[in-house]
């Protein structure tokens, strides 16, 4: 067994295909519509990854993330710490927010946690 796919909704569905396709090297599918449901969607491809994301907008789902139970984040593993280093600081410079890291964790995982365009959680780890 293995995870297929996450789902994810967004609001700026272009943006954020954008955002996973510059920063984490994901290849989006050609979009699918339901002009019926208002619905849009894309499936995101990692390298080195089967499980996909995809990203998902309907114009009757509104709003930002905010602390929950349920999902939380999204981890992307990167290979090395020189590797989590390097995005952390590009992400940083571009804007995003760096919420906690890079840092080893009491667990031993190498890691940073920082905020995509709509402020979901993305955990870069090695």
């Amino acid at each position: 067994m293995k995870i297929e796919h996450i789902a994810l909704w967004v609001n700026d569905l272009e943006q954020m295909r954008q955002f996973y396709e510059t920063y984490l090297g994901a290849t989006a599918n050609d979009k699918y519509t339901n002009e019926r449901k208002q619905f849009e969607s894309y499936f995101l491809t990692f390298p080195d990854s089967t499980c996909r994301l995809e990203l998902m907008r309907r114009t009757d789902i509104q709003g930002t993330p905010r602390e929950t139970l349920g999902y939380t984040h999204i981890a992307f593993s990167l290979g090395s710490k020189a590797a989590v280093d390097a995005l952390t600081a590009r992400l940083q410079d571009d804007g995003y927010p760096l919420l906690d890291g890079p840092r080893t964790t009491g667990d031993g995982y190498y890691e940073s946690v920082m905020l995509d365009p709509e402020q979901n959680k993305l955990e870069l780890t090695v």
